[in-house]
């Protein structure tokens, strides 16, 4: 079958479950907001920031994620960061986003996680008013920081768990197992919130840390996650639980060359159930939710009902009630039959 037109792309119904907040901040933000708190970069230009986004591995983007982190110091800075990615992502008809936030990175500068939580509950509530797109937060846990941060940052969002749908875990994995934060997910399933993981590509451990974050820690899906193709029990137990696998084109590629072409058949093909997200999109040349499912495509020679099927996964796999699930698969199904497909699987 013939793979998805850029049109077809672009007018289907999407979700999007993988997408760090504090990743979505595009150069000329970093500017804006560089001028209004007095930081050096004020004076760069868009093309020089651009520049200087060089990695291949973990360890060199999470340097240039941190390094823009700093220039987010107040409600207003937050707000700002939130409502363009909202307003970005409900141009490309996604309809509903489950975002990452990282407060430790900010509360580690002296700002108040009242500060972070406000400025993005505001802007959420504003996109959704202006656009129409639902979202939702995550909140991270750094593995680089202690377990003991993680708790303590747990207890100052009890005040605002409305606001949280569900908690993960993400940054350097060498030598941060999820084991590591097991008491602070086991309160957080205890609050009622949901568990996800990050298990970055071709880490150290990393089929213990895929073990761990299914066996042990309860974890309800995995980020990126490909190395679980290497471990056939592994794959077993995540096919026969139906984990939905949040995989990013963007950051695999750039991390492991050839991955869209090699790593996403292959986890359609092990009956995996996959959905195709951003990441970092202000670091990894404004790939948003339509770029990233074209690199998809474009990898994997997708064709129109797996896009679908991928989409469906997405709003099957997102962390809402039945009701609102049923309205954006009716949605997605209307489109399918427009289009003349279904979803396959």
């Amino acid at each position: 079958m013939m793979s998805a037109s850029d049109s077809f792309i672009e007018a289907l119904p999407k979700a999007e479950l993988h997408v760090h907040l504090e990743g979505t901040l595009e150069p000329a933000l970093k500017i804006v907001l560089a001028r209004r708190n007095g930081h050096a970069i004020q004076s760069m230009t868009e093309d020089d920031i651009r520049a200087g986004y060089v990695f291949d591995d973990l360890p060199s983007f999470l340097a240039l994620y941190y390094e823009g982190v700093e220039l987010l110091q107040t409600e207003q800075d937050f707000y700002d960061l939130c409502y363009a990615y909202l307003k970005k992502v409900a141009s490309q008809n996604v309809l509903y986003t489950e975002m990452f936030f990282d407060p430790q990175l900010h509360t580690r500068r002296g700002i108040a996680f009242e500060t972070v939580i406000k400025g993005i509950s505001r802007a959420r509530a504003d996109a959704q008013r202006d656009f129409g797109i639902r979202s939702q937060l995550i909140m991270c846990f750094i593995r680089e920081m202690s377990a003991e941060s993680a708790d303590e940052t747990f207890t100052q969002a009890l005040p605002y768990l409305s606001e949280i749908i569900g908690v993960g875990l993400d940054s350097d994995e060498k030598g941060n197992p999820p084991a590591k934060f097991a008491h602070v997910f086991r309160r957080a399933r205890e609050a009622g919130l949901h568990v996800t993981m990050h298990c970055d590509i071709d880490q150290q451990n990393t089929h213990e840390h895929i073990r761990q974050a299914l066996e042990d820690v309860g974890s309800e899906r995995l980020d990126h996650g490909l190395n679980v193709l290497e471990k056939p029990e592994l794959l077993q137990q995540a096919r026969e639980r139906h984990i939905p696998f949040t995989v990013c084109p963007f950051p695999n590629m750039a991390i492991r060359p050839g991955s869209n072409e090699k790593d996403i058949r292959a986890l359609l093909d092990a009956g995996l159930t996959i959905t195709i997200n951003s990441d970092d999109p202000g670091y990894m040349q404004s790939v948003y939710m339509n770029e990233a499912m074209k690199m998809a495509r474009d990898g994997a020679a997708l064709t129109p009902e797996e896009l679908v099927t991928i989409s469906r996964n997405a709003f099957n796999a997102a962390w809402i009630g039945a009701e609102e699930r049923r309205a954006y698969l009716d949605r997605l199904d209307t489109f399918a039959r427009h289009e003349g497909v279904a979803a396959i699987g």
